[in-house]
């Protein structure tokens, strides 16, 4: 098999390297792929596909329908006709958006709003986190996925703001945020994207920020400092390619990049818990043997007490 194509017996999620915009491919160990969000170029995620070759995709998400976010997503629906296409919602009003739903129209792709649901691809949970009620517009109605296996955790929640992450965190049971293994960065590191009181509790270990050249000055200097905060380490597109994250059976990962290392994590590390070993049990046949080894009297819950060595019960054994 090639080096490039996702090897099989574990799970691998690639962050694409589609420019400015978000692109994430997840497969499953069974060989079962979902595409979060494609990205605005959809050339440059077809020749992706290819690339990593690509033999099906089970679903397609639409965080939002941001044309940076879901360009991508009609030479997918195109090629492999995916049954469902999970998306808020709440229609785009762009060209894009209805290129989309067309050509998933014609594809027999079923559209699947987003709610509090589990969808298991193969040996993979995910866990969508629908967009909170009274959320105004395309940004804060965007669609997380929480991915696990094993023991691992990955997060994605589109270009989330303030106000989403707000809602969620007053409507998600903490263990389903934090910690989060690897974790992709909200709106591309915009200053309205992550904030100290959503990372608090989502506690990314490592950080994967979609960026390309813009002229939105993303990723902020804001944002790289609230990931440099919370210890993560930090890669980007733009400067390390796709981001490839593999993930074995129990949950080990590791994190590999097309070009560079990323930035190091400063998270201080906890020092290894010590347990003192156990002392060795003591066991005396008799008062004899108690007095052989100069223990005598034994009292209860000194080793080598036994009740059956207390004839009156008194809490003195061998008197």
């Amino acid at each position: 098999m090639s080096a490039q194509a996702a090897p099989s017996g574990v799970l691998t999620i690639r962050f694409l390297d589609v420019g400015q915009g978000d692109a994430v491919l997840i497969t499953s160990p069974e060989g079962k792929s979902v595409l979060y969000d494609g990205g605005r170029s959809e050339a440059r995620l077809q020749g992706l596909l290819t690339q990593y070759q690509v033999k099906s995709l089970d679903l397609v998400v639409a965080s939002h329908a941001d044309s940076d976010h879901i360009t991508g997503l009609v030479p997918a629906v195109q090629t492999f006709k995916p049954k469902y296409f999970l998306n808020n919602g709440l229609a785009g009003t762009t060209q894009i958006w209805q290129k989309l739903v067309t050509t998933a129209k014609l594809a027999g792709t079923q559209g699947l709003r987003a709610k509090n649901q589990v969808i298991n691809l193969g040996s993979v949970k995910l866990t969508v986190i629908p967009p909170p009620p009274g959320m105004k517009d395309q940004n804060t109605n965007s669609v997380g996925l929480l991915v696990q296996y094993g023991s691992f955790r990955a997060l994605m929640t589109g270009d989330s703001e303030t106000p989403e992450t707000r809602a969620w965190l007053k409507q998600l049971p903490a263990s389903t945020l934090g910690p989060i293994d690897v974790y992709k960065s909200i709106h591309h590191g915009a200053k309205n994207g992550d904030n100290a009181a959503w990372l608090a509790a989502v506690r990314p270990a490592n950080v994967v920020i979609g960026v390309g050249p813009n002229n939105y000055g993303h990723p902020t200097a804001e944002a790289i400092t609230l990931y440099k905060k919370a210890g993560a380490a930090i890669y980007r597109t733009d400067l390390n390619g796709t981001v490839t994250v593999t993930v074995q059976p129990g949950g080990t990962y590791t994190l590999s990049a097309a070009k560079g290392t990323g930035t190091a994590a400063t998270r201080t590390q906890a020092p290894p818990s010590v347990t003192p070993p156990a002392a060795p049990s003591v066991v005396y046949a008799n008062c004899a043997a108690v007095r052989a080894a100069g223990k005598a009297p034994l009292l209860r819950g000194q080793p080598g007490y036994s009740p059956k060595l207390d004839r009156d019960g008194d809490g003195r054994a061998c008197e």
